[in-house]
């Protein structure tokens, strides 16, 4: 395929995707149900704000490929729709054990709306072995509670506040006062 079709065909698909996320939303608003289409939404997101190269269909172990200074890097991503009224204990989608993947990142999407709120990664060795450690049926099936898995990576989206920020924040605050 021609780089200018190639070009065409990216420029439709986040066309058909922006769509399905008006959809997708519209449709939890009237049933209250999602409609199965977060982890499609949550890559296109991730890969339009983080600009992540997204890898084939069908790739085994990874969705997307970042292209970091220090070599490529391959990212497992995990959606999650929720909102204010969102039950403790939320769970992560099934972490694939075995991936030929480096990192794993969650986005963590407005389940009536689809736009994203935060996004969390974490390396895939520590997710692997917080995975196996026993005495967890979600565990065994690959599954972190969202509060888990924040505790093993970071916020990488939207960018924590720097300390410097916070002080600039505060002084400004102080001489509006």
């Amino acid at each position: 395929m021609s780089a200018k079709m190639e070009d065409k065909a990216a420029r439709r698909l986040k066309e058909l995707l922006a769509a399905v996320k008006l959809l997708a939303a519209e449709y939890y608003v009237l049933t209250g149900k999602p409609l199965g289409v977060t982890g499609e939404i949550a890559e296109y997101v991730a890969a339009e704000t983080l600009g992540l190269e997204l890898a084939p269909p069908r790739t085994a172990g990874y969705d997307a490929i970042r292209h970091p200074p220090e070599g490529q890097q391959r990212v497992q991503i995990k959606g999650r729709a929720y909102g204010p009224d969102a039950k403790p204990g939320q769970r992560v989608g099934r972490i694939k054990k075995g991936a030929a993947c480096d990192k794993v990142l969650l986005v963590l999407l407005d389940n009536k709306t689809l736009e994203p709120r935060e996004m969390w990664e974490a390396d895939y060795g520590h997710v692997a072995n917080r995975l196996d450690v026993p005495g967890s049926k979600a565990r065994e099936r690959g599954s972190l509670g969202v509060g888990e898995f924040k505790r093993l990576g970071q916020k990488i989206w939207p960018a924590p506040a720097r300390e410097t920020d916070r002080k600039r924040r505060v002084v400004f605050n102080d001489r509006d006062g």
